[in-house]
């Protein structure tokens, strides 16, 4: 029969030797028995051993690049909406930085089927650099709706521009000029001819223009009614990038806060 004489106390440990991923935390003995169909029961001795992983190599090598990762993809939201190559290269690259650290990481690892906790981390941090490359998507796709309605815009009201006739009951020669740079949300406010200034091209020459802003009838603006007011921040792209600054950011603070409180 065997068994431990002291028990914990029969094995001491050399505080020069440790292990270089692991901390021994603290170890007990047992003894049972074990039984044999052939040969009948038989004495054992245990020892089991709790150790605490140093998570200070994990913290440079995954956890504080995945984070960086995660940051970088939130400069789109500051980079303009027109520049596309900029910010689509921006959100692929992210993406497969954070794919190239997920297989390091699982490559190292043991090849488990449950789910560790660096994965969690891992995988909900590749989720948000993943949403941050649709928001831009979304983005792109409404701006370049918006841009058509403002284009269609502009032409009707540079047709209606050339029917008007030029009788202004002014004695010099007058150039009638058409402000296209103003969007929808400008030209629907207006309601007429409300603005007329009289700008000198040239003194010697007394030639004069004349600036018109012009408004869509009525039809339009009834139109405008309905739809702006209800989608307004889906229409306003500058609006979903200032939203996206502050949620992506907020979100993904409370998920380390949860996931440190709960791991740790």
């Amino acid at each position: 029969m065997l068994y431990w004489k002291s028990g914990d106390e029969s094995l001491s440990t050399d505080d020069r030797i440790s292990l270089s991923q692991f901390l021994i935390q603290k170890f007990h003995t047992t003894s049972r028995l074990a039984f044999y169909s052939s040969t009948g029961w038989y004495n054992r001795l245990y020892i089991n051993f709790t150790l605490r992983r140093h998570i200070f190599f994990f913290l440079l090598q995954t956890y504080f690049p995945a984070t960086l990762m995660v940051m970088l993809s939130w400069v789109s939201f500051w980079i303009d909406r027109r520049a596309v190559p900029a910010r689509v290269s921006l959100g692929i690259t992210t993406v497969l930085t954070m794919s190239t650290i997920i297989t390091g990481v699982n490559a190292s690892m043991p090849r488990v089927s449950y789910i560790k906790a660096v994965d969690i981390y891992l995988w909900v941090s590749f989720v948000f650099v993943f949403l941050s490359v649709l928001e831009y998507a979304a983005v792109n796709y409404l701006t370049t709706v918006r841009d058509g309605k403002d284009r269609k815009l502009r032409d009707k009201i540079r047709e209606q521009s050339q029917t008007l006739p030029c009788t202004c009951g002014i004695p010099h020669t007058k150039t009638m000029m058409l402000d296209g740079m103003y969007s929808e949300a400008d030209a629907n406010s207006l309601a007429g001819y409300t603005r007329a200034s009289m700008l000198a091209e040239d003194p010697s020459d007394k030639q004069e223009q004349m600036v018109v802003h012009l408004a869509l009838d009525n039809e339009s603006t009834e139109t405008k009614k309905k739809g702006t007011r209800s989608f307004r921040i889906i229409q306003n792209t500058h609006t979903i990038d200032t939203y996206s600054r502050m949620i992506f950011p907020g979100a993904y603070i409370l998920f380390n806060l949860i996931y440190w409180c709960v791991y740790c």
